[in-house]
């Protein structure tokens, strides 16, 4: 099982934010995000960022050809 707890290192400690869903003693992995990581993880998406860059072909509602014998 894989499960993701936010935290944070200080003065050689690991702090949760919240608590673990085992009771047992249990591996864990430790990943240290930098001020840069952390940025990029709280910026918020722009609406319309994709806009002229996507597009959709007339056909996209016709039926695929692969599926033709399906109908």
């Amino acid at each position: 099982m894989f499960t993701a707890i936010r935290g944070y290192y200080e003065k050689g400690n690991i702090i949760l934010k919240e608590k673990p869903p085992v009771d047992t003693k249990t591996e864990v992995i430790v990943t240290f995000l930098t001020d840069e990581n952390i940025s990029r993880v709280q910026q918020k998406r722009q609406p319309g960022g994709l806009k002229g860059k996507v597009t959709i072909p007339d056909d996209f509602n016709e039926p695929l050809e692969d599926l033709r014998d399906y109908q």
